[in-house]
């Protein structure tokens, strides 16, 4: 997974390209960690996303949590949509 980022008047956007899964996820955890100052909001942008796990799942739900609901996902294709409804994350996540 490709992690690819800009951060302009206290957003930061985040493109994500491939597969956020067990071995991807943790690299996208430590990079919200170290990037976001909790200041703003994150905008994670899930076109090029083609798949999403679990453990991608929640990491979603940690960042959501620590961005106290100034998340939102953008772009997001059928296929990973199916899975946050599946899941009920459809209704947790802010989803454009």
């Amino acid at each position: 997974m490709n992690i690819n980022f800009t951060a302009n008047n206290g957003i930061l956007n985040v493109a994500l390209d491939g597969r956020l899964d067990t071995t991807t996820a943790p690299e996208l955890e430590s990079f919200l960690g170290k990037q976001y100052d909790g200041t703003g909001s994150i905008v994670i942008d899930c076109e090029k996303l083609s798949y999403i796990s679990s453990a991608g799942l929640r990491v979603l739900l940690g960042a959501q949590k620590k961005t106290k609901g100034a998340m939102k996902l953008i772009n997001v294709c059928e296929l990973v949509m199916e899975v946050f409804e599946m899941t009920g994350f459809a209704d947790i996540l802010v989803i454009e």
